[in-house]
C-alpha cells in the first residue's frame, strides 16, 4: 500500500511562482521508486510535466515547462517537489503526484502505480 498526498496548489497571479510537494508513505514504499508530476486540465487528457530518478541525479520536462519547473527531492522526508516560476495561464490545471514501483520511469503515464488525489492549481492572467 502506497499513499502520495500532494499540496501546495492554490490561486497565483500569472508570473508567479508555487511549490508543490508530494509526500510519500505506505508499508511497501520505498525510496527507489522514480517519481513524477503530471497535469490534468478540464477536458484535456493527463501529461506529463516532470520527472525524477531515485537518487535525483536524473530529471525530465516536458518541453512546455523546461526552464521554469524544477522537480526535486528528498528521500529521507519521503517527499518530492515541484518548483514552479513564471506561471502562465496554461500552466492552470489538477496537479498529480506519480510513483513507479518497476523502475522504468519517464513521461509516460503507463509506466506509474500509484498516484495522488490531485492538487489544483490556477494561473489568473
Amino acid at each position: 500500500q502506497v499513499r502520495l498526498v500532494e499540496s501546495g496548489g492554490g490561486l497565483v497571479q500569472a508570473g508567479g511562482s508555487l511549490r508543490l510537494s508530494c509526500a510519500a508513505s505506505g508499508s511497501t514504499f520505498n525510496n527507489y521508486y522514480p517519481m513524477a508530476w503530471f497535469r490534468q486540465a478540464p477536458g484535456k487528457e493527463r501529461e506529463f510535466v516532470a520527472a525524477i530518478s531515485w537518487s535525483g541525479s536524473s530529471t525530465y520536462y516536458a518541453d512546455s515547462v523546461k526552464d521554469r519547473f524544477t522537480i526535486s527531492r528528498d528521500n529521507a522526508k519521503n517527499t518530492v517537489y515541484l518548483q514552479m516560476n513564471s506561471l502562465n495561464s496554461e500552466d492552470t490545471a489538477v496537479y498529480y503526484c506519480a510513483a513507479d514501483r518497476r523502475g522504468y520511469g519517464g513521461s509516460s503515464k503507463f509506466n506509474y502505480d500509484y498516484w495522488g488525489q490531485g492538487t489544483q492549481v490556477t494561473v489568473s492572467s
